[in-house]
């Protein structure tokens, strides 16, 4: 493996406590959010129309709402796709009215105003409330089915303190992501869901890969009488160029979307993006630390029950008879 840093010794665990502290803020914000402004929704979720339409000359958005608005459709939604002279109009459920109704009635306003010159009305979309809904009820239960597969996955291959750890630091990066995306007025979409189970897969990888290097080191005599936070602090280190790595490469492709790949790309690398960073962070500064607290805590309990004859083991490693056996 290619080593960007050799032999790097950083305290990545022993600055825990302050990374909670930076957690807790960004969650509290991305919270804050959420409830104050809550998320905007693509047609995709709450039912509608969505009609896109390209002008001959680019018309300013106020010009094309004005018009729309004279209209009936003083409720329409109206952004820029992609170049300067295409636009987006994301129209709420009307009852009664199909998608070719609507794009009749969208064509004839717009030809009212002769001020917006030529256009071309070039594709009509339409989500019914119960499509709307349903897709609402799969995203979550996308989101749900995957955490749950993590946890039950790395407690099988580790333990239940790995897997409840990597849960919890990939709730924080959705929930950032989220926050990110509320804070930015920026809508959820099917390619947002996308993103967000692609930040799953991502962050969970990292983790993975830090926790079966800190069983291998454990396996070792030489680290025998190390602590199990100094422990945990050498797996980071010894993975440390490989999770650069890999967060670099993600996050330049990211950018790149995001800055080249236009209108509909852009709020999934603008996901792929938040994500990549939050996701390399958590591993270290959440599922990390988050064991090792939580195994410094039950190792302190059981040395303090006097019912206990030995103390507790560490989170994905081998039974400490087997250890003990080759010592």
């Amino acid at each position: 493996m290619i080593q960007l840093l050799p032999n790097p010794n950083y305290d990545f665990i022993g600055k825990r406590k302050w990374a909670y502290l930076i957690s807790g803020l960004v969650t509290l914000v991305a919270l804050i959010s959420l409830v104050t402004q809550g998320l905007r929704y693509d047609v995709d979720f709450t039912g509608g129309t969505l009609v896109q339409v390209r002008f001959d000359r680019a018309p300013s958005v106020d010009r094309i709402r004005s018009a729309l608005a004279r209209g009936g459709f003083s409720d329409a939604v109206i952004q820029e796709f992609g170049s300067t002279s295409e636009f987006l109009a994301r129209l709420p459920l009307k009852e009664g009215a199909s998608s070719q109704d609507v794009g009749q009635r969208i064509q004839s306003v717009l030809a009212a105003d002769p001020g917006l010159g030529k256009f071309e009305i070039r594709r009509v979309e339409y989500v019914g409330p119960q499509v709307g809904r349903e897709l609402q009820r799969q995203a979550i239960y996308a989101v749900l089915v995957g955490l749950a597969g993590i946890l039950i996955y790395i407690a099988a291959r580790f333990d239940l303190k790995g897997g409840v750890a990597a849960v919890v630091a990939v709730f924080h990066d959705v929930l950032v992501c989220l926050g990110a995306l509320s804070i930015t007025h920026r809508e959820f979409s099917l390619p947002v869901l996308a993103a967000l189970l692609t930040i799953i897969g991502y962050s969970v990888n990292d983790t993975i890969v830090a926790y079966d290097r800190l069983r291998e080191n454990r396996a070792k005599p030489t680290q025998r009488g190390r602590g199990f936070a100094l422990q945990m602090n050498d797996a980071v280190n010894q993975t440390l160029s490989r999770t650069i790595l890999t967060a670099l490469t993600v996050f330049f492709s990211a950018i790149i979307l995001l800055l080249f790949g236009g209108k509909v790309l852009q709020d999934f690398a603008f996901v792929l993006t938040v994500g990549t960073i939050t996701g390399t962070y958590s591993t270290t500064y959440i599922a990390a630390a988050l064991v090792v607290d939580w195994t410094l805590y039950v190792e302190g309990r059981l040395r303090r029950s006097p019912k206990s004859r030995g103390s507790a083991g560490g989170t994905v490693a081998p039974a400490r008879k087997k250890a003990a056996a080759k010592g």
